[in-house]
């Protein structure tokens, strides 16, 4: 990684929860759900990596590890959705699974809060992490001072499209906001639904994308940041901008948005019946391979020029349980999955649409990474994603929120006093 691109990324010390590679979904893979923490054994890494390439992936990388000889993984992977709900569970209960994919931030900072995440300050000393950036180390850095979290990838979110699709519809990529609303016209009069969403079945977080690009384009990054810190209110006039230009856009969005989870809705989009989706690389994992090399992506309109171009860069990795009785033997794990060794293994397993951590690893090559990467190292400042910018305890308040403002954008007065309201519960807890 480039290490003074990423330096950029200092702000980040406060992010923390949705999205990446993390938040693909599929099936429950494993019926077991806990670990046995007694020492010796296998360490459990409890992974929600559950699409098949990014499972698949994951396997291999515990396999590399279990080669070396020393301790051994053992990998369960869980339905995303199922794994998010039940991950309070895990970390609290009396036999918890070891080694947790998540994020770092916000997120993790709320569990360590409660004592519940393994300080690993020590694995930061060792070789394996030594090139990691300041911002990295800062992010993974609890309010005490203790390192809880290690990062392997990053991935960055755009409004994601077919080239095909583009050149057969004689389209192009939109730079403004109001050549953004021209091309859903064009596309509209096509009989094509213009907006692809995907917040539907148990992936109503997407919905947070809208949100979070709209403030940061029409806030600035700051003001986003501070208002999923408490120091704002959902029913400020600032934040009703979001939903004024949001509207301006609504008319464009599939009609299934809200029925239709993201692998369906991507499915939607690999078919030419939506032009374009507002998503997280992670989607590439629910995409045949022999597809990606048709998928583009631009970058969210810019609204108001005035405003430094900020963009979503989730970093994903792990965090281990404070009561695991394989506290060596889960660091030496979480050493290994810092190398840029390991790191290579899961992209070349997986979709390769994500960038690795370690500041040696090669990431992909593709012209879509390449892309990516130069939109995050270009960008003048960078966001997590709502509940990694905020806490998983928010993220339901915004996923009511906004799934009803898209159900009825009239009561949206309505709709942000009862945010505001729902949202200081959190805060004050």
């Amino acid at each position: 990684m480039n290490t003074t691109a990423h330096s950029r990324r200092g702000f980040l010390a406060g992010a923390g929860a949705i999205g990446a590679a993390a938040l693909v979904g599929g099936c429950v893979t494993s019926s077991s759900s806990g670990g046995s923490s007694s020492s010796g054994g296998a360490v459990t890494l409890q992974s929600n990596l559950s699409a098949p390439q990014a499972k698949s992936a994951m396997q291999q990388v515990v396999d590399a590890f279990n080669k070396r000889g020393g301790a051994r993984g053992s990998l369960n992977t869980v339905a995303s959705e199922t794994f998010r709900t039940q991950l309070p569970t895990y970390l609290t209960s009396a036999n918890p699974p070891d080694l947790y994919t998540w994020y770092p931030g916000s997120v993790a900072e709320s569990y360590a809060k409660k004592d519940l995440l393994l300080d690993v300050s020590d694995i930061w000393e060792k070789p394996e992490l030594a090139g990691y950036s300041d911002a990295l180390k800062k992010l993974c850095t609890d309010s005490a001072g203790k390192k809880v979290f290690v990062p392997t990838t990053y991935y960055w979110w755009g409004v994601f499209y077919r080239k095909s699709n583009f050149a057969k519809w004689g389209v192009k990529e939109p730079k403004t906001w109001d050549e953004f609303l021209g091309l859903c016209d064009a596309l509209k009069g096509k009989g094509v639904a213009p907006i692809g969403l995907g917040a539907g079945g148990n992936t109503p977080w997407v919905a947070s994308s809208w949100f979070d690009y709209l403030n940061i384009r029409i806030n600035g990054a700051a003001y986003h940041r501070d208002l999923l810190a408490g120091k704002h209110r959902f029913d400020d006039p600032e934040v009703r901008k979001v939903f004024d230009r949001w509207g301006e856009a609504l008319p464009y969005f599939d009609p299934n948005g809200t029925a239709l989870p993201f692998q369906d809705a991507t499915t939607a989009l690999l078919q030419g019946r939506t032009g374009m989706m507002l998503i997280g690389t992670f989607f590439a994992d629910s995409t045949p391979k022999d597809q990606l090399d048709d998928i583009d992506f631009f970058r969210f309109p810019v609204i108001d020029p005035k405003i430094p171009l900020a963009e979503e860069a989730p970093t994903d990795g792990y965090f281990a349980s404070a009561r695991t009785g394989r506290k060596e033997e889960t660091k030496e794990l979480m050493r290994f999955l810092a190398t840029a060794e390991a790191q290579e293994i899961y992209l070349k397993g997986s979709s390769g649409t994500s960038l690795p951590t370690h500041p040696d690893a090669k990431d992909s090559g593709t012209p879509l990474v390449i892309k990516g990467r130069k939109l995050i190292d270009d960008a003048a400042d960078l966001t997590q994603f709502f509940n990694r910018d905020s806490s998983d305890a928010l993220s339901p308040t915004a996923d009511n929120a906004l799934t009803r403002y898209l159900a009825e954008p009239k009561e949206i007065g309505s709709i942000l006093t009862t945010w505001q309201r729902d949202a200081q519960k959190i805060w004050s807890q």
